[in-house]
């Protein structure tokens, strides 16, 4: 895991060293190992290296390869093994045992369809001399952040948006993506960010730069396939199938040459990927296993006791950080900086700390459980396309007979919220006009967006379509954000088995009757680990996640928040600021958050609004 970036002059003029070096610089938390330069004729190319796998100086970037390839890469290739032994029966020959050089070897052999071989996180950029370009890529589901910008006869690339910034004197906010995070807390639905004229290489996309003309295009390489024959196993089967796949991308996701430890909630996912983890640690290197647990100080939200019971189960390493609301205050300006850009809730603090207490304890690698709810249907919200696709395939008895089975294991989930779901899913009307009134305050120009959510109501209709939609576009690429600038700061590399693009197609595939069963989310997933963890934790009914206690945190901050938030020129310029203070007491924990962390974003990275 890295740090990268790039400068392109278009007047073929040699790219300034102080210019790169800042850049490279600024990202010195991604890579605190070493650092690196190449200098072309009118480019640049920069690295910061966190050494994971051969930590001897062979792992050097920018890595040179048959003396017409140049390149810097941010991520892991967990299937370089077998790709290197595959290209080593093709005539390769290597000199290092990195995967930077696998990657190198599978350009010269298959061009840019190699990232089709690749199984991994990745952001890379690949100068070919021989063909006068920059060939970028970036994992199928960005999971590893590629940022770019043109400004003042320059491309300019990087790892994190505020490399980019250095070269903008003045930063203004992009409108609509800020009211669309205002309003809904929408953060992610194309390739653009919060600040103006700065972009995101989208996942599963290539960009080529030509040097030759300075034209660069986009294409994409990767669409998410769901093998329809999956639907036909039955429960044993899909179980069988599902518990040998998350086995096998547990498994590539410990090759490391440094320690590697594990996230631990408590909750399904995290504790499965503990689990099988510690098992697989435990056989190849006799040790054990490491995990993190973040406690929060409120009961209701600790989940420490379920966390406890993994860690006695798998005879784990255990390690706690539990956050107070002196830490989320003395941090709120250090995190703003972290995630560059505005986040849906406080519980992005304990995440964060809980990479902080890696850093301390010597874990450089940590698996972590992002996915499982999108690949696996864990939200209440899935419900209602489940069962829309219930009655496509088994008839309106049934699909009634699942609904009504559905509140036994799932208290969530009465016919009444099922309802409620269904109705604010599919007619985009009624949530607008309730987002509509929340946001009064607003001015009016700004109350008629939203076009995100008619896009999704079409999706209602056919589960894949919802759960690839949301794997693509919103729920996952905002949680891969925050996971991978959280994990940065620390130095500290993430890996997410249920993010294996096979899994994960896997997990798709299987029928819908194996995923949600008489109430039970990730039905699949418990019977996969029913005979692994204690009952107690595996059907457990209460979802509750690294959770911040938000509305205490909120409360105790809330005199400093209104200072921020009275000083803010984006929400004078954007709301009626006067009607805002005054209700702002009655307006739910989440849309208080966001109104401030606006205000504070701006404050950090000085941002205009015009």
């Amino acid at each position: 895991m890295c740090g990268i970036c790039g400068i392109i002059n278009h007047n073929r003029k040699p790219v300034s060293e102080k210019e790169i070096k800042i850049m490279n610089d600024l990202v010195v938390h991604r890579g605190p190992d070493d650092e690196g330069y190449f200098f072309g004729s009118n480019f640049a190319l920069a690295h910061r290296r966190l050494s994971i796998i051969d930590l001897s100086d062979a792992g050097h970037q920018p890595m040179h390869f048959l003396d017409k390839y140049i390149i810097v890469f941010n991520g892991e290739i967990y299937n370089y093994i077998e790709l290197k032994d595959q290209l080593q029966r093709l005539g390769y020959e290597f000199k290092t045992r990195t995967d930077t050089e696998v990657i190198l070897a599978a350009y010269d052999q298959w061009g840019v369809e190699c990232v089709q071989k690749f199984n991994g996180m990745w952001a890379f950029a690949v100068f070919d001399e021989t063909k006068s370009i920059i060939f970028c890529s970036r994992d199928r589901f960005g999971i590893k952040p590629f940022y770019y910008t043109i400004i003042d006869g320059k491309f300019i690339f990087g790892s994190e948006i505020k490399q980019l910034l250095e070269f903008y004197p003045r930063r203004f906010v992009n409108k609509h993506v800020l009211i669309d995070y205002l309003v809904a807390g929408m953060q992610e639905h194309n390739n653009e960010t919060f600040f103006k004229n700065i972009y995101k290489l989208n996942p599963s996309h290539n960009l080529i730069y030509d040097l030759s003309n300075n034209e660069f295009r986009i294409n994409r390489y990767y669409k998410i396939s769901i093998n329809r024959n999956l639907s036909e196993k039955n429960e044993e089967e899909s179980v069988s199938l599902y518990e040998n796949d998350l086995k096998r991308a547990v498994n590539i996701r410990l090759r490391s040459d440094v320690k590697v430890g594990t996230c631990l909630s408590g909750g399904l996912d995290s504790s499965s990927v503990a689990t099988l983890a510690s098992a697989i640690y435990k056989k190849n290197s006799g040790e054990m296993f490491n995990a993190i647990t973040a406690k929060s100080t409120e009961k209701r939200f600790d989940e420490t006791h379920f966390a406890e019971l993994v860690v006695n189960n798998a005879g784990l390493s255990w390690d706690i950080t539990e956050p107070t609301v002196a830490d989320f205050k003395r941090n709120i300006d250090e995190v703003v900086y972290t995630q560059e850009e505005p986040f849906g809730s406080t519980s992005i603090f304990m995440q964060y700390f809980v990479m902080k207490k890696a850093q301390e304890v010597g874990c450089t690698v940590m698996l972590d459980g992002q996915g499982g709810d999108e690949t696996l249907l864990g939200y209440p919200k899935y419900y209602p396309a489940a069962y829309i696709e219930y009655f496509r395939k088994y008839g309106l008895l049934k699909t009634l007979r699942e609904i009504r089975n559905s509140n036994k294991n799932n208290t969530k989930m009465t016919l009444k919220r099922i309802l409620r779901h269904m109705i604010r899913s599919i007619f985009p009307a009624f949530r607008k006009r309730k987002l509509k009134r929340k946001c009064s305050f607003l001015k009016r120009d700004y109350l008629n967006q939203f076009k995100f959510l008619d896009d999704l109501a079409q999706r209602y209709f056919d589960i894949n379509k919802l759960q690839i939609y949301e794997i693509e576009r919103t729920n996952l690429p905002v949680l891969l954000r925050y996971e991978d600038k959280n994990s940065m700061r620390h130095s500290i590399e993430t890996r997410l088995p249920y993010v294996d693009y096979k899994t994960l197609e896997m997990a798709l595939g299987i029928n819908i009757k194996h995923k949600i069963k008489n109430g039970w989310t990730k039905y699949l997933l418990r019977r996969a680990m029913e005979d692994k963890m204690s009952a107690e934790l595996i059907w457990r009914k209460d979802k509750i996640g690294f959770n911040a206690p938000q509305k205490s945190w909120i409360k105790a901050h809330q005199t400093e928040m209104l200072k921020s938030i009275e000083k803010s020129s984006i929400l004078k310029y954007l709301s009626d600021l006067e009607k805002l203070k005054k209700n702002y007491n009655k307006l739910n924990s989440k849309l208080q958050w966001r109104i401030y962390n606006i205000a504070k974003w701006e404050e950090v990275f000085k941002i205009e609004i015009v």
